[in-house]
This record gives structure tokens, C-alpha cells and sequence, in this order.
């Protein structure tokens, strides 16, 4: 039997069987906004553009300013992606052209592994490694002799800092950016290399011809692994210093907007409009991470539409 817009009664079934789950997918995601929106727009009716743009935060007036957590948000996503970007490349590379083909397979497995690992265990051990490593190696030598960089100015009293947020979520997201890569470099046409080798090209250069190549989904990439990092919130606060106020050099400590939730959100029932101002960070931190990740799946979608014309 013929139903109207399908071939059978049988492909209707199974179109009804997809739209239900996704139906409820969408309307998650609906709701999820739905309720972000409600509870926090008592915090954006008191306080104003000042919800974003101050730097108080202090339940007992009450004032909330969300513009230190979202400065540390940014500073420590940039710190990592930075670093995580380069290592995610250099990965991509050497696993695809020089790495043998038994030990990439292996190699690959692993990065995938560390993707899919819980954030919390990256946290742990980046709280008892990377501050004190940090500090003596790493911040004082760059706070000696770069210290005219104004991100570089400071001291570092603990290890506790930014730049320490930064390098752990580096850790964190250089498997997810580094598996977005390989697949994107993997998907390059055969007839692309054999081309650039059969005119003489140097295995360099074709490393560097095939990078510009899937130069957008490296972007994309970064992006996505940009908006993984801005969101993350157990293994930051163990580092970043938990200090609300707006830093100026990555070597103090600070905060981020998923930590200041984490952290006051417990207590938050007991102050006016805190829990408020809590929700409202969540759609800065909603709306940051929505920017990030649809430009991420923008240029990854333009990069493999680039690649079917080849």
C-alpha cells in the first residue's frame, strides 16, 4: 500500500520510528534554553548590562559581575588551544607520513582513548604535577626574561594560576583537536600526494601542500576544541585559583565562568538572586560555546565539501 509521500506503509514506519527520538532531542535542547532563559532573567532585570560588564561579585549587597570569569574562560581556552593546536598538527602529520602503519593504527586507538577520558582524572593529576612544575620551570623563567610581555609581567606567587588552567586544558583537548585532524588529513585524496610527488616535491613540502589543504578543518578544529575547553569545570577549578577579579597577567590566579558555577552554586539558595546570576553565567557560557562550536562545524562542513570536489 502506498502511503502519500512515501513509497510504502513500511518507510513511513521507520520515518516516524527516526522522528520520535529526534523530536526529543530537539525539544531537550528547547527546554534546556527554555529553562536557563527563566532563571536567569531576574539576575539581567536587577543588575543590567552590569551582569556581564562588572567585576564585583558579592552576595551579601547583593552585586554580581560576570566579566572576571568570563575574561579567565577566554584566557585560559586561548592558552590552550595555542599550545594544543601546534601538538594536534605535528601529531597529524607524523602519524599520516612518517609513522609505521601497524603503530599508527595503535597510536590513533590511544588518542582516541585520551579523548573519551573523564576530565576529572586529567584534573587530579594536573593538581598534583603541573603547578609546582610549572611555576619553577616554566613561569618564573618567562616572567625573568619576557617580563616587558604584559601577559608574562607578573610574579607568580603559587602555581595556581591561569596559565596553569591553560596548560592542563591544553593536555585535555589535544587528543579531541589532534582526531579531528588525523581524519580530516586522512580523507585527502591519494591522487593529491602522487600528484605533488610525481613533479618532484619533497616529502616536506607535501606535508605543508596537504596542511594548507585542510587548512579550514584545522581552523574548524581548533574552534571545536576551543569550545571543549571553555566549557570544562571539575579539572579547572582544581588549578585556576578559584580568585574573582580581573587578572592582567596569565601568571595569577583567576577564575572561569563553569568554575564560579561550580563553586558557588552549592551555597547559592542561601543569597538573593545568586542563583540567579549562577544561571546567567550559564548562558554566557552557553552562548560562547554555541558561537564556538557552529563556526567549528561551519568551516569543517565547507573543508569536506572542499575535499569531494577534488
Amino acid at each position: 500500500m502506498r502511503v502519500r509521500g512515501f513509497k510504502s506503509r513500511h518507510d513511513a514506519v521507520f520515518f516516524l520510528t527516526l522522528l520520535a527520538p529526534s523530536t526529543l532531542v530537539i525539544s531537550f535542547y528547547v527546554l534546556l534554553i527554555k529553562v536557563l532563559s527563566e532563571y536567569s532573567a531576574p539576575a539581567f532585570q536587577a543588575f543590567g548590562p552590569r551582569l556581564i560588564t562588572g567585576a564585583e561579585w558579592d552576595p551579601s549587597r547583593p552585586a554580581y559581575g560576570l566579566l572576571p570569569a568570563i575574561l579567565g574562560t577566554i584566557a585560559t581556552s586561548a592558552v590552550a588551544i595555542v599550545i594544543a593546536l601546534p601538538v594536534a598538527v605535528c601529531v597529524t602529520v607524523f602519524l599520516n607520513e612518517f609513522c609505521p602503519k601497524v603503530m599508527a593504527r595503535v597510536l590513533s586507538s590511544v588518542i582516541n582513548v585520551m579523548a573519551g577520558m573523564p576530565s576529572i582524572v586529567y584534573g587530579l593529576w594536573g593538581a598534583m604535577v603541573l603547578p609546582d612544575f610549572l611555576k619553577n620551570y616554566v613561569m618564573l623563567p618567562l616572567s625573568r626574561y619576557l617580563g616587558f610581555i604584559p601577559l608574562f609581567s607578573c610574579t607568580p606567587v603559587s602555581g595556581w594560576t591561569l596559565f596553569t588552567a591553560g596548560v592542563l586544558l591544553a593536555v585535555m583537548i589535544v587528543p579531541y583537536v589532534a582526531s579531528l585532524t588525523i581524519e580530516a588529513y586522512a580523507q585527502v585524496p591519494a591522487g593529491v600526494r602522487e600528484a605533488l610527488l610525481s613533479i618532484g616535491a619533497r616529502p616536506h613540502l607535501v606535508c605543508r601542500e596537504l596542511l594548507k589543504l585542510i587548512a579550514p578543518a584545522v581552523v574548524g578544529a581548533a574552534l571545536l576544541g576551543l569550545g571543549r575547553a571553555a566549557g570544562e569545570t571539575i579539572a579547572v577549578s582544581l588549578v585556576v585559583g578559584n580568585v574573582n577579579y580581573i587578572p592582567y597577567c596569565l601568571f595569577l590566579p583567576g577564575e572561569t565562568v563553569s568554575a564560579l558555577i561550580a563553586n558557588n552554586f552549592p551555597e547559592a539558595s542561601s543569597y538573593p538572586l545568586m542563583i540567579n546570576a549562577l544561571y546567567a553565567a550559564g548562558v554566557a557560557l552557553l552562548a560562547l560555546g554555541f558561537v564556538l562550536n557552529v563556526a567549528g562545524l561551519v568551516l569543517m562542513g565547507r573543508w569536506r565539501r572542499l575535499v569531494g570536489n577534488v
